[in-house]
Formats: structure tokens, sequence, C-alpha cells
């Protein structure tokens, strides 16, 4: 039985991707031609490059305080 809502959701999460990624090709394509200035390119480049910093610095924190133990529950003597 459980495997069946495991196949359920996720055929239900790729209709969920299919859809927004048909939405995102209706709008790309009613978009039509456009430029982006060349502060526009940096502006971009600098949110990919602190999106990953931080997606990167966070996951290897996670990482080091589970291997050191961090997130372990402190038991009382006594």
């Amino acid at each position: 039985m459980g495997s069946t809502y495991i196949w359920l959701a996720a055929a239900a999460a790729i209709a969920a991707v299919l859809a927004v990624a048909a939405v995102v090709v209706t709008f790309w394509n009613q978009l039509g031609a456009s430029q982006i200035s060349l502060a526009g390119w940096f502006a971009m480049i600098f949110g990919i490059v602190a999106t990953l910093a931080l997606g990167i610095g966070l996951m290897t924190l996670m990482y080091v305080s589970n291997r050191r133990g961090y997130d372990e529950r402190r038991h009382r003597d006594g």
C-alpha cells in the first residue's frame, strides 16, 4: 500500500514540474527578443555565485555539524 502512495506522489511531482515547464515555455515565447545589459549580466552572475556560495556553505555546516555530533542530544549523567 505504501508503494502505491510513493508512485502516486512521484507522478504528481512529475506532473507539477511539467506544468511549470509548460508555463515557462509559454511565457518565454511570448517575451520575444530582448537584450540584457552588461550590468544585468554582472547582477545575474553575482546572484548565481552568491546563491551557490550560500548553499554550499550551509550544506558544509550541516555535514560538519553531523559528523562532529553537534546535533545529538546531550544525555544527563545521574
